[in-house]
């Protein structure tokens, strides 16, 4: 296994950003990982693991240990007629295992199609897009306890998944590595989610009435390609900001001077799409030197340039968290894990 010095990361990071980590390793074992972590040398310096960096905003250099999980592989487990378990080593790429579940026409991930990353980071954030989540085919992830070094399973209870977070990004945070992730889907009685306006309006467009589990993905697709910019082509981390939730009696007090706000009632809470919360603020497409809020969907910011640095990226998220917040009184929280 190589160890690298001084390794830039702006390969490593989609929104392009040029930092460099003290140190760089590629893991593509388990044994791999384990002896790096009990590398007296390494141990001193802090760590960080990386997927796909996709969720990830780098605001300066990182000065320890940053290593990338390259574990590959996919297994499946047949229970019945219409249900199969289906693992996924934490290396492989999101969309690419949604495409192979598809190909075999396994159901229950495709709305959940073209969310960029790594299968391993999926079950942290509990990922979700168009009326799916993670949480809802999630059956179990193996990971490895950074304290012990000793492979543990989570089942879905010990994840403890909410809105776009799970025990890993709260109290388990920095004490546990994903390695795979395990999946029940269903091989015929598929659940076709399309719920949503936009994928009824893009099946429509297609001219599909009773879609298949491939014509959702393809629904899905078409729509994030549609509004959603591309990271291989200007820099981002999808979407910035969380949909925040908030008291019904809020919600009240804020729909009296704005009753044309969407929202989605959530039993105690009531939650408003952070996008039209920033869009109401005159941010959809500015631009302030590198960085911009996209002109298609103001939740995603970009670096426009392809020249910006992360301090530049958070600074201009902080002026939009504090607009909405004198706007609104809604104080928005970030959904990208700043370093």
């Amino acid at each position: 296994m190589n160890i690298q010095e001084n390794y830039s990361l702006k390969n490593h990071n989609t929104f392009g950003v040029e930092v460099s980590a003290k140190y760089f390793a590629e893991i593509k074992s388990l044994d791999q990982l384990t002896q790096i972590l009990r590398n007296t040398s390494v141990q001193k310096f802090k760590m960080l693991f990386l997927g796909g960096g996709s969720n990830v905003l780098f605001t300066q250099d990182f000065d320890g240990v940053v290593l990338q999980l390259n574990l590959k592989g996919i297994s499946e487990k047949i229970l019945n007629d219409n249900e199969v378990l289906v693992t996924s080593q934490a290396g492989e790429n999101w969309h690419e295992f949604v495409r192979f579940c598809l190909d075999k026409d396994y159901g229950g991930l495709e709305n959940l199609s073209f969310i960029p990353g790594n299968v391993g980071t999926s079950p942290m954030q509990n990922i979700g897009a168009y009326g799916t989540e993670i949480k809802d085919t999630f059956v179990s992830c193996k990971v490895l306890n950074l304290e012990t070094l000793v492979v543990e399973e989570f089942n879905h209870e010990k994840c403890n998944f909410g809105y776009r977070e799970s025990v890993f990004k709260r109290e388990g945070k920095g004490k546990y590595v994903i390695l795979d992730v395990t999946f029940k889907l269903t091989r015929k009685d598929h659940l076709i989610k399309t719920e949503y306006g936009a994928i009824q309006f893009e099946l429509k467009n297609l001219g599909i009435e009773n879609p298949t589990i491939q014509e959702v993905s393809e629904a899905v697709i078409n729509i994030r390609q549609s509004k959603l910019p591309d990271p291989k082509i200007i820099g981002n981390a999808g979407s910035f900001f969380k949909n925040p939730s908030i008291p019904i009696e809020q919600f009240l007090e804020v729909q009296k001077t704005y009753p044309e706000m969407p929202h989605y009632p959530q039993e105690e809470l009531v939650k408003v799409p952070a996008g039209w919360l920033i869009e109401q603020c005159g941010w959809k497409g500015k631009q302030i030197g590198n960085v911009a809020s996209h002109e298609l969907q103001s939740l995603v910011i970009v670096n426009k340039t392809g020249l910006a640095s992360g301090k530049e990226i958070f600074d201009f998220s902080t002026m939009i968290i504090e607009s909405v917040k004198e706007k609104f009184g809604i104080e928005l929280e970030r959904e990208v894990n700043i370093i």
